[in-house]
């Protein structure tokens, strides 16, 4: 998967109806904070909203059940939403699907899991199992199908739309990318490795490029970022210590597409055997997935 974060809703992207974004900006909230109750203030710090706008988005979620509102006037999800999450889990069998073997994966081998869905032009993180040490794994977080990253899911794409994602990155990775792109489709799983010294770079790299900056700035910080990255491992590459943030294995659709990933999160240096280990544990996981999709 990824090793830089990105925006939740798009970079630089205006709301197309504002007042349906806050509601949605409510929600997202007070999900990310489901064991807690959050004040009217947090809420209007935490979103931007005005004091006036957030207490009448809040009114209203209360009124129909999808928030509830304690004595104290602080917010938590209600029920009501509770009803349209279940019968949307119906309606999207994946995660429900997962769930099993990402727990068996997880308690097995240590590491935080986590499942990420295509949803046409974007990756969604759907569950999490554990705490990834990347504060940007976490459930609803939306990534651009975009290279260098998401290179499990392009993997096994016919070979045009394999091209067109190649034609997006950067001129300087797209040799190591098809190569690397061929080396995944053979053994069955993408790794995303990064220097431990490079990471805390990367990342506030990553947020300043997707922060109002002006576009020769934007295009020197992707140009830092680039510098920074390093794709994957090919097979002569592995040795003794093995820097991995995480190891993905595709699930596949009935028609051959790559429709999600489980993701182990060991970010830690891994010897070649224990890589493999911890891939071919994930791949079988992934496998489980597509087995019961198809069936």
């Amino acid at each position: 998967m990824a090793s830089e974060p990105e925006t939740a809703a798009g970079a630089g992207s205006a709301p197309a109806s504002p007042p349906t974004h806050r509601v949605v900006q409510a929600i997202e909230l007070l999900s990310r904070h489901s064991g807690e109750r959050l004040s009217l203030a947090r809420i209007v710090r935490t979103t931007g909203m005005s004091r006036a706008t957030a207490h009448a988005v809040l009114t209203q979620l209360t009124t129909d059940g999808w928030t509830v509102r304690d004595t104290e006037g602080n917010y938590s999800l209600g029920l009501g939403l509770l009803a349209v999450a279940r019968r949307a889990d119906t309606a999207f069998p994946l995660r429900r699907l997962a769930v099993e073997p990402m727990h068996a994966l997880a308690d097995a081998h240590g590491v935080p899991i986590f499942l990420a869905e295509r949803e046409q032009d974007a990756i969604v993180i759907t569950e999490v199992l554990g705490t990834p040490s990347v504060p940007w794994i976490r459930p609803a977080r939306r990534m651009p199908f975009a290279p260098p990253v998401c290179r499990e899911f392009i993997a096994w794409a016919p070979e045009s739309e394999r091209e067109t994602w190649l034609q997006a990155a950067d001129p300087r990775h797209r040799p190591r990318l098809t190569a690397v792109l061929d080396v995944i489709a053979a053994r069955g799983y993408s790794v995303e490795r990064l220097a431990d010294e490079s990471a805390p770079m990367l990342e506030a790299l990553g947020a300043l490029r997707h922060s109002p900056v002006t576009d020769p700035l934007r295009h020197r910080l992707s140009a830092m970022i680039a510098d920074l990255i390093t794709i994957d491992y090919l097979p002569d590459e592995l040795g003794d210590h093995n820097a991995v943030v995480s190891v993905a294995a595709p699930i596949f659709a009935s028609d051959g597409s790559v429709v999600a990933s489980i993701v182990s999160c060991p970010d830690t240096n891994l010897p070649a055997a224990r890589l493999r280990e911890l891939a071919n544990a994930t791949i079988a996981a992934a496998d489980t997935v597509t087995t019961s999709l198809r069936g």
